[in-house]
């Protein structure tokens, strides 16, 4: 399926597709232009970080270190700069052993407290369940509620990951992942209505996605629910968390409760944002920016990361992290749509862009303005190739295709300038003759 469609003028955002994309087989024949990559604002152990603005002050919390249960940072804005403070969570529920006590989630409830969802192991089950604890103050000290956890099914390999959301009339909900993966089975991601104080359970819990593809690792986790104008987005984990492979992405869809349809590839990977950020999860979104983990330190500890965050028809789309557009899916002048092209990208490349008023248009999204990388994939036989590029209408530049053989596709990577939001590359023929398959940005 196509990124991206231009009918009649309007730009038209099909599912699936508009995600971040691996580096391709295609070798890139040239240095890549420098991008503008995730920023990482703590720069020691601080996995799986929840942040939420609380007044002026930016508050993030973490899996536990040396800190405490539940370390916590705070900061001017979501870029920082950031100062940890201590531990929000100085004493575990009394169901609970120390030294497991993974991925808080702090909300602030209808009565002005504050509720933390944190995970720890449970002594009774010996797996990970949630558990619930309040405070005054966003930077605690959290009390633990009960004298048990809140979720907890051993059955189902315990229960992990818990995050709060509140949909658009008030109405709250905890999500929540089993631990299934732990016991060789699907992991599931939950939603369950709960009443305003966040703990007490309003009806029954309801399946929204579960790990069914092979590029999973029978792995999903850290759900992360966001409602747009035209759908939800249901933000998650995948994965083992240790190291490359883990990644962050998401599923959509038109209600609450789903059917949740699982977007083609990854929003980011350490392949997609260029080796930049290594295993990025664990997410977060806080208004216009995306938070996450990935290894630093020789891959010994995970630290935070931030980058911009925009959307596009209401898909998500991460400043350095590569989105593919389909060459095919844009708007042709005088070529047309080659089928079946072996190697390619989904098998079909915008050919036949061989004549003087030959050109191909892509209509690409960037979150904020400025400098992008666009990385065109292409095929080049007959001697070198030029297209002339232009972003806007705007000044033209030259894109050199060095003649590499049909079908044997490669990619030049050239800087670009972007305006927030769409943005319309021309690709017209200059000299010889290339065959585009794909753009990505970045």
């Amino acid at each position: 399926m196509s990124s991206v469609r231009i009918f009649g003028g309007a730009v038209v955002a099909a599912l699936l597709v508009l995600t971040a994309s691996p580096v391709p087989a295609a070798a890139a024949d040239e240095a890549e232009p420098l991008t503008v990559p995730p920023g990482l604002v703590i720069d020691e152990d601080f996995p799986d970080p929840d942040v939420t603005r609380f007044g002026d002050t930016y508050y993030a919390y973490s899996t536990n270190n040396a800190n405490g249960h539940v370390p916590y940072a705070t900061a001017p804005s979501v870029d920082g700069p950031w100062t940890i403070r201590g531990n929000a969570l100085p004493a575990l529920g009394a169901w609970a052993s120390s030294g497991y006590t993974w991925a808080p989630d702090v909300s602030q409830r209808a009565d002005g407290s504050y509720l933390l969802y944190y995970t720890a192991r449970s002594t009774a089950t010996n797996r990970q369940c949630i558990g619930a604890a309040v405070a005054s103050s966003p930077a605690g000290p959290f009390a633990p509620l009960g004298s048990g956890p809140l979720v907890c099914d051993p059955a189902e390999g315990g229960d992990i990951d818990a995050s709060s959301f509140t949909d658009a009339d008030g109405s709250r909900y905890l999500l929540y992942k089993d631990d299934g993966n732990a016991i060789g089975q699907p992991t599931q991601i939950w939603l369950q209505p709960v009443a305003a104080d966040g703990v007490t359970f309003t009806g029954p819990r309801t399946e929204l996605l579960r790990s069914d593809r092979a590029d999973e690792g029978g792995v999903i986790e850290a759900p992360v629910l966001v409602r747009r104008a035209s759908q939800y987005v249901l933000f998650y984990s995948a994965n083992g968390y240790g190291g490359d492979a883990y990644v962050t992405s998401y599923a959509t869809s038109p209600s609450l409760t789903g059917t949740y349809t699982k977007a083609f590839r990854p929003l980011m990977s350490t392949a997609s944002v260029d080796g930049r950020v290594s295993g990025p999860g664990g997410q977060d979104i806080v208004g216009d920016h995306i938070v996450f983990h990935g290894w630093i330190n020789g891959n010994t500890q995970r630290g935070m990361y931030v980058a911009d965050l925009g959307w596009a028809n209401d898909f998500p789309v991460v400043r350095g992290s590569r989105v593919r557009y389909e060459a095919e899916s844009g708007r042709l002048n005088n070529a047309i749509v080659r089928d079946n092209a072996a190697g390619a990208s989904q098998g079909r490349v915008a050919a036949g862009i061989d004549h003087a008023d030959s050109w191909v248009e892509i209509t690409v999204f960037a979150p904020t303005p400025g400098a992008y990388t666009a990385h065109v994939g292409y095929a080049a036989g007959y001697g070198d190739a030029q297209h002339t590029l232009t972003v806007n209408g705007g000044a033209a530049t030259v894109v050199d295709y060095p003649d590499q053989g049909w079908d044997n596709w490669r990619q030049r990577s050239v800087p670009v300038e972007l305006a927030a939001g769409w943005n319309t590359l021309r690709f017209q023929h200059r000299t010889a003759w290339a065959e585009l398959d794909y753009v990505e940005v970045a």
